[in-house]
C-alpha cells in the first residue's frame, strides 16, 4: 500500500492485549486498565475478540451484575464482544477484518481509548488488532515455557538464540502499522504472576527477556504478582483499582487489597497512563484521611 493510500492515524488511544499463549492473564490486565482510565474521567470501549472463552466479556457481566447488587455506579466501559467464524473462508476471513477494522474506527471517534482483548492463539483478527495497537501490551508469565512464545534460548547458557512465532507476527503487524496508519507501536512486555521470593529462575528469564527487548524493540516492566485476590476479584467484576470499601467489596478490605491496589497502581504509572494512577492515589489519600 502506498503512503497516499495509508489511513490516518485514529483519534483514540487503541491498547492491545495480546499473547498467543493462554492463561498469562490477559483479561485481567485489560479489565484494569479499562476500570483505571474510566475512574480518571475518561471515555472507555473495549472489545473482547476471545469468542470462545470471553473471559472479558463473563468479567464486565458479572460487573454489572454486582453493581445492582449493591446498588452502586462502578463504571463500565461500552463493551462489544467481536465474534467471528471457526472455520471461515478466505471471503469471510477478509469481511472480518474489514468488519473490526471499522469497528475500532467508529469507537476511535466516540471514545478516548479503545482496548482489545485478544485469545490465546493465533486468528485473523488478532492480526488486525495487532497491525491497530498505539500500544501493545503482551502478559507473560515468568517461565521458559512462556516465553517460548517470543524466543529461543540455549539450554546451557540460556543465551537467546532466537524470535519465536509471535514476536514475528507482531513485528509483520508493526509493519504493517507504519504503512497503514503512519504510526509506531509501543510494545510492552510485561512480566506476570511474578514470585515475591528471587530464584534462579526469575533471574534467568528476566536476563532473557532483556535480551530478547533490545532485539525486538519491547519495553519490559514487571508486571503483577501470583496473588489470590486476583482471582477472586472476578465473580462480582471488580478490580484493584476499584474504591473497595465494604459495601462495593461485601466484606471488609484487607491488606491484600491494599497491596493488589498498590502494584496495579504502580504498573499503570510503569505502562504510562500516569493521568490514571494519580487520580487513584489521590482518591485513596481521600478515603484515608475521611
Amino acid at each position: 500500500m502506498s503512503v497516499e493510500g495509508a489511513m490516518r492515524a485514529l483519534s483514540a488511544r487503541v491498547i492491545v492485549v495480546g499473547n498467543e499463549k493462554g492463561g498469562s492473564g490477559k483479561s485481567t490486565v485489560a479489565m484494569h486498565i479499562a476500570i483505571a482510565l474510566i475512574k480518571s474521567g475518561q471515555a472507555v470501549a473495549t472489545i473482547d475478540l476471545d469468542t470462545r472463552q470471553k473471559s472479558l466479556t463473563h468479567h464486565i457481566e458479572n460487573r454489572r451484575a454486582w453493581a445492582r447488587h449493591v446498588g452502586r455506579d462502578l463504571g463500565m466501559p461500552q463493551h462489544f464482544c467481536f465474534q467471528q467464524l471457526d472455520y471461515p473462508s478466505a471471503d469471510e476471513q477478509a469481511a472480518g477484518c474489514r468488519a473490526l477494522e471499522k469497528t475500532v474506527e467508529t469507537l476511535a471517534g466516540r471514545y478516548g481509548v479503545v482496548i482489545i482483548d485478544t485469545p490465546g492463539h493465533d486468528d485473523y483478527l488478532t492480526h488486525v488488532a495487532h497491525a491497530m495497537a498505539d500500544t501493545l501490551i503482551t502478559p507473560l508469565n515468568d517461565s521458559f515455557v512462556d516465553l517460548d512464545v517470543l524466543g529461543t534460548v540455549d539450554p546451557e547458557s540460556f543465551r537467546v538464540t532466537g524470535t519465536s512465532h509471535y514476536a514475528e507476527m507482531v513485528e509483520e503487524a508493526r509493519g504493517r502499522r507504519r504503512v497503514r496508519y503512519l504510526g509506531v507501536t509501543d510494545w510492552i512486555v510485561l512480566r506476570n504472576r511474578l514470585s515475591t521470593l528471587g530464584s534462579r529462575n526469575k533471574r534467568l528469564v528476566g536476563e532473557s527477556i532483556q535480551q530478547l527487548s533490545q532485539r525486538l524493540n519491547f519495553r519490559c516492566i514487571e508486571g503483577l504478582a501470583e496473588r489470590v485476590i486476583f482471582r477472586e476479584f472476578y465473580p462480582r467484576g471488580l478490580t484493584a483499582v476499584d474504591d473497595l470499601d465494604e459495601i462495593t467489596l461485601g466484606s471488609r478490605p484487607t491488606m491484600s487489597h491494599v497491596t493488589a491496589r498498590l502494584e496495579m497502581l504502580k504498573l499503570l504509572t510503569a505502562i504510562g497512563l500516569g493521568n490514571a494512577a494519580t487520580a487513584h492515589e489521590i482518591v485513596g489519600r481521600r478515603q484515608a484521611v475521611a
